[in-house]
């Protein structure tokens, strides 16, 4: 059964030691929470870059204790991506998270020459939604970074997430390519980048995984209704990967899950490419989100520990 212990425990066992969070301007409840929550289950330690005053008057208001973090000392939004970048250079941290920064702030650091965080990667957001204790989750990408992407970028998103499954434990996930009908259709160009895709990855251009489409939501996650319209496709009913047409239909599929589906309902993400995981929360999603997704990355940068020993 998937839950959020689950993944946290799935981190804590493929560890060789804790991986250490930095997290840029930890003003709000959230973050503080989660990545405490985090060192208390022995999955993570923290570093927190941002003003000290504004850092601590957040911790006291809702009785966190942070005696034991590191907290480095900035006064702007600006300095503080700069120090929370240099704590990944200096080797201190292995995991960026976002509290109330501007993503771009943030970003314009991480993709500095100088820094050596850029892999040549594309950067796309990579999320797993669940319903808590349920016997499946789904890894949804990309709903967050690159809006209306080409076929090479759809490639590049697609091993971005596989890495990510592979990371939990999934050696070939199943990847659909969801459009909004299951046949090739020139009038809509997601079917022909859907087609494109499968072909490579039977080339042999995409690797670890198997992918199909074009496929529609339904028939990628339900054999009932694959059955039902006759879709004979190896992905169909089986899907790990949903793969969405561009950052619109992510993003609603996403949001619309969370917000209508009810509280049981699990989403959390991080953004994948850099050299590290980036953890970029929603401001309004709770700890239980934030939580999720430090699991995440630290299950990718264990990942990296290991493939570099």
């Amino acid at each position: 059964m998937y839950n959020t212990e689950y993944f946290v425990n799935l981190v804590k066992e493929r560890s060789a030691k804790k991986q250490t969070v930095v997290v840029a301007a930890p003003y709000d409840e959230g973050s503080i929470s989660a990545v405490c929550h985090a060192q208390k289950l022995g999955m993570s330690n923290a570093i927190l870059v941002g003003d000290t005053s504004i850092i601590k008057v957040v911790a006291n208001q809702h009785g966190f204790d942070i005696s034991e973090m590191e907290i480095i000392d900035a006064s702007t939004l600006e300095e503080v991506a700069v120090k929370t970048v240099q704590q990944i250079v200096n080797g201190k941290a292995s995991v960026i998270m976002k509290g109330l920064i501007d993503t771009s702030i943030l970003l314009s650091q991480v993709v500095k020459k100088e820094n050596g965080l850029r892999t040549g990667k594309l950067f796309s957001h990579t999320a797993v939604i669940f319903k808590e204790n349920s016997d499946k989750y789904f890894i949804l990408t990309d709903a967050g970074m690159n809006i209306a992407p080409t076929v090479d970028q759809k490639k590049q998103i697609i091993e971005n997430a596989v890495e990510l499954a592979h990371a939990l434990g999934n050696d070939n996930p199943n990847v659909a390519v969801l459009c909004a009908k299951e046949k090739v259709y020139d009038k809509m160009p997601a079917t022909l980048d859907a087609d494109q895709l499968h072909k490579m990855n039977l080339a042999g251009e995409i690797t670890g995984c198997t992918v199909s489409g074009p496929l529609q939501i339904d028939n990628a996650v339900s054999k009932e209704a694959a059955e039902s319209k006759g879709v004979k496709d190896p992905v169909a009913g089986k899907a790990d990967i949903l793969l969405v047409p561009n950052i619109e239909v992510g993003n609603i599929f996403g949001k619309g899950l969370k917000y209508i589906g009810g509280a049981d309902i699990t989403f959390a993400g991080v953004v994948m490419g850099p050299k590290v995981p980036i953890v970029m929360c929603s401001r309004a999603d709770g700890e239980k989100e934030k939580l999720m997704s430090i699991a995440l990355a630290c299950a990718l940068s264990a990942k990296e520990s290991v493939k570099h020993v």
